[in-house]
Order: C-alpha cells, then structure tokens, then sequence
C-alpha cells in the first residue's frame, strides 16, 4: 500500500468517521542599485572604493582604512573578515539572511536557520544586529536562528573569524553581524512582490486544520486563549494530580474540532510574498534628519513526507519504531523595520526598530509500527508555533575633538515563543482476528492502546544591553580603544503537558471516534446511569518537577586594544577583554507546595580573554595574517535544566544536565591574501582550535524513549583550511549582446576535521545518572556534531556592468555530518548522520522600464537537482532512515517597482 494510501485511510477511520558604531556610512539604500535600465553595475565583492558599505560593530574602527590600504573592507580590516553587502545578498536571491550566509567561505547551515562557523554548532556562534546582542524565541538555544531575519531589512552582514576584544568572548568560531538598513539622504519608495510553489508542495496534498479564520496573517484572532478553567487551575497553584482538581471540568474545555481535528488539504497552495520599503531625509539646517521604514510579509506552505525509524540494538538490525510521516508547515512572516538618523557634523545618532513575527501552523499524520509488534499505530498532531522578536537600539557616534571618537549603544530586545494547544493523539490497530475492533483504529485513552495529550508552552526572553567605547589616536600610526559592556539575559520558559486518562467505565464504542468527538464534553465529564456514571475522562500532569524555568545570565566586561601601524607594511591589533558573567537557572515556583527539585548552581565565571592579529603586507596587493586568542562558550538555558522538551521539527525530545560548565577554546590562524585586481582576489588560511570541556550531546533511554542530554567531554580540537576567489572575465570585446558584460565567479571550499579527545580515566559531570565515566557518554576521536569535513560553493554568473541584468548559478555542497549520537550501551550505536549533499539554484535579476519607472523582475530556481534531505544510522549492512524526505524544487517569480 502506497504512503499516500495508507495516510488518507489513517485520516478518514479517524476524522471522517462523523464527516555600535557605523564604521561606514552607507551610501543611499536608495534603489539606484537595483534600478533597472538606467542603473549602475552593482559591485560583486567588496564597494568600489569611491563607495562605502554600513558596517555597525561594537569599538567603531575596526573596520577603516590605515596606511597604504585601500578602501577594500575585507583587504583593510584589522580582523579577517567576510562581508556580504546588499547587493551580494541580491545576488543569491535568498529571502532569509541564514540562505545568504551559507554561501560564505567555511559557513553551514544546519536545521532552521542555525548558522555553523567552520563547523563548530550554532553554540559556538554570536549573532549581532548592529554590534548589540540578541535574544532567541527559540526554547533549546540562547542564539537566535537567522533564518527569521528577511534579507530585505539587512543592509550588510560581516562575519569576522578571527577574535578581536572589542566583541563578546562567547566567540567559538566567529561572529555575524548584521547591519539593518540605515537611513537614507533622499526619499525613495519600492514596492515589490512575488509568488513560489513548491514541487513537492504546491498542488500536493497536505494536513492542516481550521483553527481560525485570522491564521493566514500569523496572528490568532483569540481562539487560543487559555479556556477560563485551565487558567483558574494555574492561578490557584494547587497539583492536578492531588485528586482535588475537578480535571473533568478542565478537560471539557480543551479539546474543539477548529484545533484538535486533521484535515487532509488537496490542493497545496502557492507561496507569496510582499515588501514595501521606504525613506525620506530633511534638512534641519545645521543637521540632517532621515527617515526610513520597511515591511514584509510572507505566507508560505512546506509539506515533508518522512520517513522516520529509530532502533535500540546497537548494530540496528531491530527496529524500535517505523513510520511513515507527513508534516505540512503554513509559515507566516511578518517584518517591520523603522530607522531614524541624525547627523551634525562629525556626529550622528541612529535609533533602529525591528519586528518580526514568525508563526508556524503545523499538521503531521504518522503511521507506522513501534515495539516490534504487528500493531499499527496512527499519530495526529497539531500545532501553533509563534515566534516574535522585537528590537530597539540606539547608536550613537561623536566626535568631540579630531583624535578622539566616543561611541555609546543602548538597546533592548524581547523575543516570544508561544504554543498553546499542542495536541498529540495516538490511535492503534491490533489486527488480531481475536479483536472485535482489530481492523480499526482505536483510542482507549489508557497509555497501551491510545493515548491523547494536549501541551501550553509559553518562552519569553528580555534582554537589555549597553556599551561604550572610547578610541584616541595618539600618534598617526598608534590608536588605541578601551570600552565596557553589559548585558543582562533574563529567560522565562514554562511547559505544562497533560494526558487525558479514561475511566474503567468509558464505552469501548466511543473509542473509534475522532478526536474532538473522542474528547467532547459530554464523553470527558460522563453520564450519570443510575449509581454509576457512563464514561468519564480525567487529567494527570506527567511533569510536576519542573514545569516552569527561569534563566539569567548576567555579564560586565571591559577591553582594551590597541592598533598599532609599526610601517606601511606590518600593523597589530591586540587586545584583552575581561568578562564576569553569572548564569543561572531556577526552578519557577508554579505550585502552592513546590515539589521536590535539586537546583542548578550557577555558574560564576571570570575570564580574561587575549586576542592578536598581525598584518603584514608582502606587497602592495599581497598580505599575511597571522591571529592568536581565547575564546569561551555557555551552556544553553534549557541544557541546565532537568525538564524534557519535545522538538517537533526535528523529531527529538532533549532533556538538560545541570551540571553543565563553560568551555573553553584557545584559537590560531594563518591567512594569505591575494588581492590581485579591483574587487578581485584570492585568499588562502589555515586554522586550529582546541577545545577544552566542550558540550556535546549523547543519547539516552528514558521510559523507552530516545532522549537527547548533554555534557562536557573532556576535549576536542578542530583543524582544517579554506580558500576562496573572486575573479571576473571581461566579456565587452566580444561585441553584440556581451558588450558591457562580465563573467562573475566567486568560489570557495573549506576543509575541516574535528574530534574528540575521550580516554579510559576520563571524568564527565551528568546529573541523575548512574555512571560518570567518560567513555560510556562519548567516543575517543568521534566528530563534532554539526561538523562536515567539506563545504563548497560556487556562484557562476553573467552580469552587465551598466545596468542591473544578472544571471547566476549557484552550486553549493556540505559534505556529511553527524547530527546527534547514537545511543550509548554495551554495543554503542553509531551517530545519526546528515547528508546535505550539493544544492544547485538558478537566479536571474533584471531591470527593465516600466512606464517611466524602475522595476526589478527576478526568477529563482532552487534545488534543480532534487536533492533530498535524509538522516540515518547505519551499521554494517544495517541502515535505517531517521528522518529522510524529498526537498522539492522551487520556482519563483518577484517584481519590485522602485519610485
């Protein structure tokens, strides 16, 4: 029987059984750049050097030009850097700023947005907007996944790999920064739009259900309140599994057909986008006020038809659980953007605004076997999953005197993850002749032949943050910056599952019913018949340890750095940082008599944190660097606390280890650069980190689940080297249709190695386990999760050096890597592994009159070659698929008119 056969059948027995500072300011955001027949070529590396790109960094400095260098801000950074401009973002097409990044030297993505730096995992990456820290809406990590960020708000993103003081220490293998889109010097007005669909998607069927009628939008229009008896429940802080909660009166009102009831989708629809974008400037006399604002908006469908087994037996040749699932993401993007800036004389203020709202509706149907058994099971889920970041920064810059500039950032951020009414419900079919029912699927509600669960999740993060810094030149060749930071994290999390439970007198009938009539109110409370009552359904609360957290991670740090230009040829930029940070993790009181729980202890850490970076320029276009640092990296929030979490993206459910503590990375590089024309160049470098203490994940068995934990192995160390080239090839003397034009390549590849370092009398800190010994949690010499040996790209393109008419082909390969352990015991499994293989996409700009104004037409096309997404354990001859599934190819069309 066909997947699609047999997950319609599953769906019909259950459903239709009742029917700091800017180093540069930016030249104008202005459309000029991408304008169409009239325009300007819009530079393919780095600015032209009569033109400058908006860099906002913590210490403003780092990137200007000294001595003899250019105005080439990869050539005349202090630090060894990568710059993607707005134009170069353009190029790739991507609509997220994560897309964009994957095509820098030696950067990955990994899951939903998370950006790996030389294959070191998102815990090893800062994120930045405009040189200030930013909180995640994401419940398993302290960093923000960049995948929210529409590239249509980020001006540029710089990512610096090697260290330098002026940056926080929490620098493992890089930073992002990204520099959000500053306020113009004349008005301007653009327009756009655009439609996508999806091969596997688009036109396919799907699951979803009603929910409401504002979902489209991303926003609920209330229907997903907390019921009034669910929240008298929470108010009171009494336990539901006391046995003095009337649960039948909660249960009553949690489960409605709008939110708990599947629904197949024929007809998939089409994606669609649009963005406005805007900005003006005024006169003050004495001073010049600009203005710009932006939004965008984003309705798009994902449907993923998995399939998903996991094994026990450490040579995988007995499978745990096998199913077949179908996963249909609607995901809603909503962004706005308002910027002002001032500028009088020397200085200029900027005040910056950001919002985005990310929200996910989600329906899965599974069906599959589990236990070994010739049971069938059936899975329903549905989900509501907000995600809401909102940004305000100011920036300020002044210049009090000639050899001295001051530079102070404030800013706040919140970000918000909401999902109420998680509902997992779990069907099963015996297909034993003995069975009355063995032919259908049944929900007794009772844990061994059905099972129905509803889950409140609710994270909400604050984080405020401020510098300054203070750079006076002493002499024309020595200039020096001292600065100070802080940052205060204060998390919130909470997760209240409950699992309905049927009573001894619930009819055997009612259990072939769909799940809103399973759990309808007259079912739940049950129905007096004489001396008995018919029916009844109750509640119990599986977690009552830990339902609820807060994080805090609080941090001061002060700096100083010095660059020093000893000739025209060698400078060094050297500096320390100190950091005192205290992170910690507490158990939220959410009951009037708190239970039992063993807390956290925090983590009060101090470190002194050196950095060196040595510039030697070989000749006028040749330049070495040779950098030097130490650098550390955190536990995540909810990696300290003992609280499972259920991650439906990535099908896992994770659970903290309080005794987590920081690692430590000592850092070194060796960098060629070759910059042998215009905006023209090769670089190659070698680099080495080793890694004391790192967190790395391990797999465990917990009540027949596989659970994902973490420790410290006692060591790793990463090696590896990169290049990289920018080379264009003249085509104008060709004549005709190639006059004006030029061949753009920009390739790079990156090779890295990692291990770990686990031997026999090897300690590791795991909080409630049995064993502390290193090497039943880790293996000696086995890679860093996240990790891929090879990582290429490759963007081949055509483009028109007077107007804006470019055409590019994108090829990209990540070679495989380990993803998460395999499980631990006598036989140890062996790792999960991703296969990313190589992604090829098409884009094409090109700018036309229409009317009398500028329009920018662009066609894209992803994933030309199919490239699926597949995870997998394999032993022997023994494979298995954790999760694998077709990636179908995109295309799409988008106009954007520029006034």
């Amino acid at each position: 029987m066909s997947l699609t056969s047999r997950l319609t059948g599953a769906l019909l027995i259950s459903s239709a059984l009742v029917t700091p500072s800017v180093a540069f300011a930016q030249v104008d955001p202005a459309p000029s750049t991408t304008a169409g027949s009239g325009a300007e070529a819009p530079p393919a590396e780095a600015a032209p050097e009569d033109e400058q790109v908006d860099i906002s960094v913590p210490g403003g400095g780092e990137i200007i030009v000294t001595g003899a260098r250019n105005r080439n801000v990869v050539k005349s950074s202090d630090q060894v850097v990568s710059v993607l401009t707005t134009e170069e973002i353009a190029r790739t097409g991507e609509g997220n700023i994560a897309g964009a990044l994957s095509r820098v030297t030696g950067l990955s993505v990994v899951g939903n947005g998370y950006v790996y730096v030389r294959g070191l995992g998102d815990r090893y990456s800062l994120a930045l907007l405009n040189g200030s820290p930013l909180p995640s809406p994401e419940p398993l990590r302290r960093v923000v996944p960049l995948d929210i960020f529409p590239s249509g708000v980020i001006a540029s993103s710089l990512v610096q790999k090697s260290y330098s003081a002026n940056f926080p220490g929490e620098f493992g293998g890089g930073v992002i920064n990204l520099t959000t889109k500053a306020v113009p010097r004349e008005s301007f007005l653009t327009i756009g739009g655009g439609f996508q669909v999806d091969s596997e998607t688009t036109g396919e069927f799907g699951y979803s259900y009603f929910g409401a009628k504002s979902d489209w939008t991303g926003f609920d229009n209330g229907s997903r309140d907390t019921p009034p008896a669910l929240q008298s429940f929470f108010d009171s802080g009494a336990s539901l599994n006391s046995g003095t909660v009337d649960t039948r009166a909660i249960g009553s009102q949690l489960v409605r057909f709008s939110r708990a009831t599947l629904q197949k989708v024929h007809d998939l629809p089409v994606n669609y986008s649009a963005s406005i974008t805007a900005g003006t400037a005024f006169d003050l006399g004495g001073a010049d006020l600009g203005v710009i604002a932006a939004a965008g908006f984003s309705n798009k469908w994902l449907d993923r038809q998995a399939l998903q087994q996991t094994s026990f037996s450490g040579d995988l040749s007995t499978l745990q659980t096998d199913f077949n699932r179908v996963t249909t993401d609607n995901r809603i993007v909503a962004n706005g953007l308002l910027g002002l800036g001032l500028e009088f004389g020397d200085n200029q203020i900027r005040w910056t605004n950001l919002y985005i709202r990310d929200t996910i509706k989600q329906g899965r149907l599974g069906v599959g076997q589990r236990n070994q058994t010739t049971a069938d099971y059936m899975q329903q889920n549905t989900g509501w999953y907000e995600r809401q970041l909102i940004d305000t920064q100011v920036v300020g810059e002044f210049k009090p005197m000639q050899d001295l500039s001051i530079d102070v950032r404030a800013g706040y951020a919140n970000s918000q993850r909401e999902a109420p009414y998680e509902y997992f419900f779990e069907y099963v079919r015996t297909n034993a002749e003995s069975d009355p029912y063995g032919d259908l699927y049944v929900n007794r509600l009772n844990g061994n032949a059905g099972e129905a669960s509803v889950t409140f999740s609710d994270l909400n993060e604050d984080l405020w943050s401020a510098g300054l810094d203070l750079t006076y030149t002493l002499s024309s060749s020595i200039r020096a910056t001292v600065g100070g930071a802080f940052s205060d994290t204060d998390r919130t999390s909470s997760r209240r599952q409950f699992l309905f439970r049927a009573s001894s007198t619930f009819p055997n009938e009612a259990a072939v019913l769909r799940p809103d009539l399973l759990l309808s109110p007259g079912l739940i409370t049950g129905t007096a018949s004489g001396s008995t009552t018919i029916g009844g359904i109750d509640l119990i609360e599986p977690d009552e340890a830990t339902p609820a957290f807060r994080g805090k991670l609080r941090n001061w740090a002060g700096y100083a750095k010095a660059n020093v230009q000893f000739t025209d040829e060698i400078s060094l930029d050297a500096g320390v940082r100190f950091e005192k940070a205290r992170q910690e993790v507490t158990a939220v009181q959410v009951f009037s008599t708190p239970p039992n729980y063993t807390p956290t202890p925090a983590l009060r850490k101090e470190y002194w944190l050196p950095s060196a970076t040595l510039t030697w320029q070989l000749q006028p276009d040749l330049q070495a660097r040779l950098s030097a640092s130490k650098t550390i990296a955190r536990p995540q929030f909810r990696e300290l606390i003992y609280q499972p979490f259920f991650d439906p993206d990535s099908n896992r459910q994770y659970l903290g280890n309080p005794r987590l503590t920081d690692s430590q990375l000592y850092n070194a590089e060796a960098r060629l650069e070759y910059y042998f024309a215009p905006e023209q160049r090769v670089s190659i470098s070698g680099f080495y980190k080793k890694i004391d203490k790192p967190i790395e994940s391990f797999i465990t068995l917990l009540s027949d689940n596989l659970v994902t934990s973490y420790a410290n192995a006692p060591e790793a160390r990463l090696y590896g080297a990169e290049i990289e080239l920018t080379k264009y090839f003249d085509l104008s003397s060709a004549g005709g249709w190639l006059t004006d034009r030029r061949v753009v390549a920009i390739a790079n590849y990156t090779y890295s190695k990692s291990d770990l370092k686990v031997s026999a009398g090897d300690a590791v800190a795991v909080y409630a386990a049995s064993s502390s010994v290193a090497t039943d949690y880790f293996r000696d010499g086995a890679p860093l999760t996240g990790q891929s040996d090879h990582l290429a790209n490759l963007q081949l393109g055509l483009e028109n050096t007077e107007r804006l008419s470019q055409q590019t082909l994108l090829v990209s390969f990540a070679s495989k890597r380990s993803v998460s352990r395999g499980l631990n015991g006598s036989t140890p499994q062996p790792d999960i592994i991703e296969k990313p293989g190589v992604q090829l996409d098409f884009v094409a700009r090109e700018g036309v009159d229409f009317l009398g104004q500028d329009v920018e037409l662009k066609f894209e096309a992803r994933n030309l070659l199919g490239t699926r997404h597949r995870e997998y354990q394999s032993s022997g001859e023994n494979t298995l698929e954790f999760n694998t599934y077709d990636v179908g190819t995109v295309i799409a069309l988008s106009a954007q008119l520029n006034f």
